[in-house]
């Protein structure tokens, strides 16, 4: 998703180069407010499913009408590709994205019960919730560099 949107945005960003600009701020404000409410929320549900999980191809089309996977693949793309530079660095995006997901979803999938355990302790919650907004806001460094 990340490759596809990006290289839609490309003609639009050499088009209006200060558009990238301006995304990559709202993108970056985005993840700031995602980072909030990451270190705010609250305790993790009780676990019990309501309807059957989706299929593997149920979940990967619901991707792309997802209002939240359209803000983070253009707050991505805006805020971690280099305009002058912006072909490569979206290829790179793209791969660690990819990189980043394939551990993601392993770990939630083999340690996710696991880790309910651990995680309905509040104070664990907590500090589990605090330091993933931590991290979270820790990876806008790059827009520092723009």
């Amino acid at each position: 998703m990340i490759l596809a949107v990006g290289l839609g945005l490309f003609r639009w960003f050499e088009a209006y180069p200060v558009m990238h600009e301006a995304m990559a701020y709202a993108g970056g404000a985005y993840i700031l407010y995602l980072g909030w409410k990451i270190a705010n929320s609250g305790p993790v549900g009780d676990g019990t499913v309501k309807d059957r999980p989706m299929t593997f191809l149920g979940a990967a089309a619901f991707k792309w009408v997802n209002p939240k996977a359209w803000i983070m693949a253009v707050g991505a793309i805006a805020t971690y590709t280099l305009p002058g530079n912006y072909l490569w660095t979206l290829a790179l995006v793209s791969l660690v994205f990819v990189l980043i997901n394939i551990p993601s979803i392993a770990t939630w999938a083999l340690f996710g019960t696991g880790m309910k355990r651990f995680l309905n302790d509040p104070r664990h919650m907590k500090a589990f919730n605090v330091t993933m907004a931590v991290l979270l806001v820790v990876s806008l460094a790059p827009i520092l560099w723009h």
